[in-house]
């Protein structure tokens, strides 16, 4: 296991880890990973909030998941983990290499149009390692489809992608609430006019809002059909 700079770095969850301890052992980590970054920390404790507000649009097996990935989206940032540069694929692989369970690296290594920045780095078939579509995209257990609304919330691993990206843009870099635009004018002032962000930032703000778009449009017809 790699080094950090912690006193007792948190167990990775194993296949039978509960939903609620998942979401307790992403924080316990992430905060561990980023202690070096307090502004990420609170950020990434944000984002962790909002995503919990939207997994309701998510069919329950969903929910814990999108909120834990939602704490580690950023880990890839912490020294110990720096490998590509790349922070959500060097989040993801981490996360993977020490047994997470495969929705969540899946979702830190495409949050936020990650696919369409990863090329600029030379690092588009290392994502691939990540596929977005895969076995668990479609699997169903009894009593996961519904709540009794009549609504079937989306179920597949892109509408959980898709909540942590809104998460995410509607989420400052220090934790406060932002605008899709705001977070978007920020990201191309922090990263510069010649970044690989601003490079792609035409096909990527497109995802971005098209993203944020479903997510709340799934928000407002949940809350419609809610007692």
């Amino acid at each position: 296991m790699l080094d950090v700079p912690t006193r007792s770095a948190p167990r990775p969850p194993t296949a039978g880890t509960r939903a609620p301890a998942l979401a307790g052992t992403a924080q316990r980590l992430a905060l561990d990973l980023l202690a070096h970054d307090p502004a990420r920390r609170r950020h990434s404790s944000a984002v962790a909030a909002r995503a919990g507000e939207g997994a309701g649009t998510l069919v329950p097996a969903l929910r814990s998941v999108v909120v834990a990935a939602a704490w580690l989206h950023d880990v890839g940032y912490a020294p110990a983990l720096r490998v590509t540069g790349f922070h959500p694929l060097d989040g993801a692989r981490h996360l993977r290499a020490h047994g997470w369970p495969h929705p969540v690296p899946t979702l830190v290594a495409h949050h936020s149009g990650a696919r369409f920045v990863a090329p600029a780095h030379d690092l588009a078939d290392a994502l691939a390692e990540f596929p977005l579509d895969g076995p668990e995209d479609d699997e169903r257990r009894d009593g996961e489809d519904g709540d009794g609304t009549g609504v079937v919330p989306g179920s597949r691993l892109r509408d959980a992608a898709d909540v942590l990206t809104w998460a995410d843009q509607t989420t400052g870099p220090r934790g406060g609430p932002v605008t899709l635009d705001e977070r978007l004018d920020d990201m191309l002032r922090r990263h510069g006019p010649d970044s690989p962000n601003a490079r792609v930032h035409r096909e990527r703000a497109a995802h971005l809002r098209a993203a944020v778009a479903r997510v709340e449009e799934r928000r407002r017809r949940l809350a419609a059909t809610t007692p």
